[in-house]
C-alpha cells in the first residue's frame, strides 16, 4: 500500500499482517480521491475504523488541513503512528485508539468528509450512522462516505437522518457516499 499522491506521494505505508484491517487497495483509493479531489484541499477529513491509516493519510497528503483517526486495534495504531511519522504528517493528526462509539464524542471539529470502513456484515454501518446524524461535527455539508460489501443494503439511510447520493461499485465491494437528509421536502444542500 502506498501514497498515490501529494507531498508523501510514493512512499510505501506499513499494514498489519492478516486481513484483519483489509486495506483498501492501491487503484480503489485513487478512484475515490478521484471523486473527493475537489473536496479534500483545506478539509477536516475522518477516518473511522481506519486500519494502519491509508485513507486519511492520503487525505493528508492531498492537502486535508486535520485528520481524526479512529482505530481500537493496538497494532495497527502503532503501524498507523508509524505511518504518519514517516510521512510526516503527523502534525496534521489526531488519533483516537479506542472503541469507534466513545471515539465518535471527542471529535471537536466540523468534518468536511467523514470516511468509515467497518468490518463487513457485521452492521455497524447503520449505528455509526445514528450517532453521526447527532454529532455537531457533522453538517449538511458534510461528505460520509461507507465502504462495504458488494452486497450491503442500505435501503435502510433515511430512518438514520442520511441519504444515499451515490454509488461507486468495485469488484469485491462499494464504497456509498452519504449527505444528511434535507428538509421536510426532501431537498439536499448539495450532490455529490
Amino acid at each position: 500500500m502506498r501514497v498515490i499522491a501529494g507531498s508523501a506521494r510514493r512512499l510505501r505505508l506499513k499494514t498489519p499482517e492478516g486481513m484483519g484491517t483489509r486495506p483498501t487497495t492501491d487503484r480503489i483509493k485513487e478512484t475515490l480521491f478521484n471523486i473527493l479531489q475537489p473536496f479534500v484541499e483545506g478539509c477536516v477529513f475522518v477516518d473511522l475504523f481506519c486500519g494502519s491509516g491509508g485513507i486519511g493519510i492520503e487525505a493528508l497528503s492531498r492537502g486535508a488541513r486535520r485528520a481524526f483517526f479512529v482505530e481500537y486495534d493496538r497494532k495497527a495504531a502503532a503501524m498507523l503512528r508509524e505511518n504518519l511519522e514517516f510521512t510526516k504528517l503527523d502534525g496534521k493528526a489526531t488519533i483516537l485508539q479506542q472503541d469507534i462509539f466513545p471515539a465518535l464524542s471527542r471529535i471537536q471539529e466540523t468534518a468536511d468528509i467523514v470516511f468509515m470502513d467497518p468490518p463487513y456484515d457485521v452492521g455497524l454501518e447503520k449505528q455509526v450512522l445514528e450517532r453521526l446524524r447527532h454529532e455537531p461535527y457533522v453538517t449538511d455539508e458534510t461528505i460520509v462516505i461507507v465502504e462495504a460489501a458488494l452486497g450491503t443494503d442500505f435501503s435502510w439511510t433515511q430512518e438514520t437522518g442520511f441519504t444515499v447520493t451515490r454509488e461507486k461499485r468495485y469488484k469485491t465491494n462499494k464504497h456509498v457516499f452519504l449527505r444528511r437528509s434535507g428538509d421536510e421536502n426532501g431537498n439536499l444542500s448539495g450532490e455529490l
